[in-house]
């Protein structure tokens, strides 16, 4: 679950930090007070595109911070697997904005954003009006089905995809293959050539990994050679020479002050390592010699290593490896029509068996999808669709392909006596909303994701049918952490927890807060939503009772 989220001079907000709870989450808030800037600030931390312009005014860079508490196994896992440090079943997202970059960490080690991507999809699930419209996209439709045929479904949807994975593999080569005499001629030529390339080569891992630095060494040696010799004859050399005329000198000062005879002693030291530093020096130069045969030795191997690396790979294993295809190519090639025939024989297996595994796959979608269609019909009728009829439409694609041959499209008809249509030809942004909450609440208990959080679920609903979207948000927080950003009191009178945003106004800047409400605040939350403008008493007494039969609810319900 989301455990705190803290933003820090990120657009008008000066600095946040929120604790969440368990449960049910309500985020409320006067209209332009902020709510869409905190969502957008969680979504950057979750490794959402960031625009400088969002960095607040009080510094030259912005915050966003989230801590998780992860308590799923299998969600634990998945993170391992990412190779996250992971201890304590915490998992902290800190993005860092400037104005050219971000730095993104995971529990403190910095890693790239579609990391962070990757941790944030296992751990939260957010559900704006992207993606709702996201359902109606033939292949979410499809993902759904999938993931409600549990385990079964799972594995023969795996079996497919690995025998299509295959048959593209066979398919792709048989075409690559279908070569006329004259082609084939080419291509045997073509590999004999790049073969004996290679092997003439004679190559080893060590040279390629040497061959850089050696040039870059004989290349420079006349430039170290006058270097050196500068530094011997103009530097070290003079310097010793100095050194040694003054000694007796500070030596006769020293028997007429005894305080001198420590500067005789370093000055004394600065000669000896003078003298061995000059005979280090013309002993190198003695031995350092430069060798205008070996250098274009060296650059003629170098030209060689560096076209094989730009045809073939950079490392000597690439290249290696290259050859170890094209030895095989050729190995085709000595009997080719063996070969065809072989792929060919393969290929059509192939295809039975991915014929048979997609009948297979095809059965148990029929399977979920009755079952799912009864479920998401009841969720719908619970959410005041009174009249619904949903469809789990099946049909078959031309073309096998990883997720098997199904095609799946989701229908709907609201009001009695209409034909059921696709969501897309029927369904408002409202409707959609709540069409996903419906599969939320079907899925309320298999769903590995522990927090999810609604934004816009409340849109274009009132009255009975709020009553009935916050029940059953309420049936999903029993089983989630649920974070709602909503305008309506009666979903905001189910929190368990309960925050106000609120924008504070200034001469020159306005600033948004967030704050957690005790009982007796949220009441009075829920009557500004109620009331608007003038808070009677009237009204108070209304968001009262509204709370308590909400809590009533839920304790009913727990």
């Amino acid at each position: 679950m989301l455990v705190n989220l803290h933003v820090k001079n990120f657009a008008i907000i000066d600095e946040a930090d929120v604790d969440f709870g368990e449960h049910l989450n309500i985020l409320t808030g006067e209209t332009g007070a902020g709510k869409s800037i905190l969502i957008g600030s969680l979504n950057i931390a979750l490794g959402g595109r960031v625009s400088p312009e969002m960095i607040g005014r009080r510094d030259d860079t912005a915050t966003v911070e989230a801590v998780f508490s992860v308590r799923d196994e299998a969600t634990k896992r998945l993170i391992r697997e990412l190779d996250i440090p992971f201890e304590d079943d915490e998992v902290v997202i800190s993005r860092k904005i400037t104005e050219s970059r971000s730095v993104n960490k995971i529990n403190g080690e910095s890693v790239p954003a579609g990391v962070i991507r990757q941790v944030a999809s296992l751990c939260i699930d957010i559900h704006g009006q992207n993606e709702h419209q996201s359902l109606l996209k033939p292949s979410k439709q499809r993902d759904i089905v999938d993931r409600f045929g549990g385990d079964e479904l799972s594995k023969a949807l795996q079996e497919v995809s690995d025998v299509f994975q295959e048959y593209e593999s066979v398919r792709k080569e048989i075409e690559e293959n279908d070569l006329t005499d004259e082609e084939l001629a080419r291509e045997i030529d073509f590999l004999n050539h790049q073969k004996n390339e290679i092997e003439s080569a004679n190559l080893t891992k060590e040279e390629i990994a040497t061959i850089d630095e050696e040039y870059r060494i004989a290349s420079n040696s006349g430039t170290v050679v006058d270097v050196l010799s500068s530094v011997y004859n103009d530097g070290t050399k003079p310097a010793s020479d100095m050194i040694g005329r003054v000694i007796p000198e500070i030596r006769r000062a020293a028997t007429l002050n005894p305080k001198v005879s420590e500067y005789t002693e370093q000055l004394i030291e600065v000669e000896n390592l003078l003298t061995e530093m000059n005979r280090d020096l013309s002993g190198f130069m003695q031995d350092y010699s430069f060798d205008e045969e070996r250098l274009r030795e060296l650059e003629k191997r170098l030209d060689l290593i560096h076209g094989l690396q730009s045809k073939y790979g950079e490392t000597y294993d690439e290249i290696m490896s290259h050859y170890d295809i094209v030895e095989e190519r050729l190995g085709h090639y000595a009997d080719f029509e063996k070969f065809r025939k072989e792929r060919k024989e393969q290929f059509d297996r192939l295809v039975i068996e991915l014929a048979d595994k997609s009948r297979a796959l095809t059965s148990l979608r029929k399977k979920a999808a009755e079952k799912l269609k009864t479920e998401i019909e009841k969720a719908l009728e619970d959410l005041n669709f009174a009249h619904v009829e949903f469809e789990i439409e099946m049909g078959r694609s031309e073309h096998f392909s990883e997720h098997g041959v199904d095609d799946i499209e989701f229908l709907i008809a609201t009001n009695p006596g209409e034909p059921v249509r696709s969501l897309a030809k029927v369904a408002s942004g409202g409707e959609l909303s709540r069409i996903m909450l419906a599969i939320k609440s079907v899925f309320a208990n298999s769903d590995e994701i522990e927090t999810l959080i609604f934004d816009e679920i409340d849109s274009g609903i009132s009255g009975r049918t709020a009553q009935m979207v916050s029940e059953k948000m309420n049936v999903i927080a029993k089983h989630h952490q649920v974070i709602c950003i909503t305008h309506l009191a009666q979903i905001a009178s189910m929190a368990d927890t309960h925050f106000v945003i609120e924008k504070e106004v200034g001469a020159d800047a306005s600033q948004t807060s967030i704050r957690k409400l005790d009982s007796d605040e949220s009441v009075e939350e829920l009557a500004r939503l109620l009331g608007g403008a003038e808070i009677t008493d009237a009204v108070m007494e209304n968001a009262r009772e509204m709370k308590e039969m909400a809590q009533g609810l839920k304790r009913e319900n727990a």
